[in-house]
């Protein structure tokens, strides 16, 4: 298990910065209106007005944007404001013990997932793999309502309650959850970044990817030997993927079916106006009969 970091409190100030692509500011409205709502002071990067090609900023700018909050002793979040592409150009520069010295929450998903794998391995320290601020908007109350694990130790309990969820294979699992966006993941193989994923509940989530082109991802992770020693699989929000659910489950089980672990799918994690919040370096328990997973809590007091 990775270090928790600590909780929030109302009135704290946290940093908000974009590390992937160019943000538009004129949408940043919404995105701040939101952690007002939460009780949050904030401070916005220079990452959220700046611009290199497709990128917020060129590489340096990202990179000292997140250094800044990091040394900042009065910030004690750091939210991503956007994803998009860019967080893995630069992963090698960061300043992991700094990080580790300095622990504080790290949130987002999607192209942040490669972040998220270099941290939490690097920096030893849990990071929340949740909603983008600028989808604050967008997504529903339930979603909304998970960024309050950030403010107390709570354990997360997902069950149908949330969403209807198919077991694609049977068993109980007990593992440090990890994962995210499957393009992503796939993006660390043979970099010092890679997904560790020995003993480890695995997320994947994806979005505007064909069957093949999802079926491609899931046979490298397989000849890169990533999926022979998982102790569960935990399918997220696979969304215009120009295919139905059953052909999806049906690749799942040929990947996932015969490896002796739980295997879930129909989680709404990931690319969704339903995008439930969950903290990666903690210990879960996957129950693949009683269709439940619980999440240890990210934060401590």
């Amino acid at each position: 298990m990775k270090s928790t970091v600590p909780h929030l409190e109302k009135g704290d100030l946290v940093g908000v910065v974009a590390l992937s692509s160019v943000v538009e500011p004129e949408k940043l409205g919404e995105a701040l209106a939101f952690l007002d709502e939460l009780g949050l002071r904030y401070i916005i990067g220079d990452t959220i007005h700046a611009k290199h090609d497709y990128l917020a900023g060129d590489d340096e700018t990202r990179l000292s944007d997140l250094h800044e909050m990091v040394k900042n002793p009065e910030v004690k979040a750091i939210f991503c404001a956007k994803g998009g592409y860019g967080s893995a150009r630069i992963a090698e520069k960061i300043d992991y013990a700094l990080l580790e010295e300095n622990p504080k929450i790290f949130w987002g998903f999607s192209d942040l997932t490669y972040l998220h794998c270099a941290i939490n391995e690097y920096a030893h320290l849990v990071t929340f793999h949740g909603p983008m601020l600028m989808s604050a908007s967008k997504i529903d109350d339930l979603s909304k309502k998970m960024f309050l694990q950030l403010f107390s130790p709570i354990e997360i309990q997902y069950t149908e309650a949330i969403s209807p969820l198919t077991t694609i294979a049977g068993g109980v699992a007990r593992g440090e959850m990890i994962g995210g966006n499957l393009n992503r993941l796939v993006s660390t193989l043979g970099t010092k970044f890679e997904v560790q994923t020995e003993g480890r509940i695995l997320l994947i989530e994806e979005m505007g990817e064909t069957i093949s082109g999802i079926d491609s991802m899931l046979q490298q992770l397989k000849q890169a030997r990533k999926l022979e020693q998982l102790a569960g699989v935990v399918i997220g929000s696979f969304t215009q993927t120009k295919s139905d659910e059953m052909a999806l489950h049906l690749l799942m089980k040929e990947y996932f079916g015969n490896l002796g672990i739980p295997v879930v799918a129909g989680f709404k994690i990931g690319h969704e106006t339903t995008n439930i919040a969950i903290p990666f370096g903690v210990d879960a328990i996957l129950d693949a009969q009683e269709k439940v997973l619980r999440i240890l809590p990210g934060v401590h007091e």
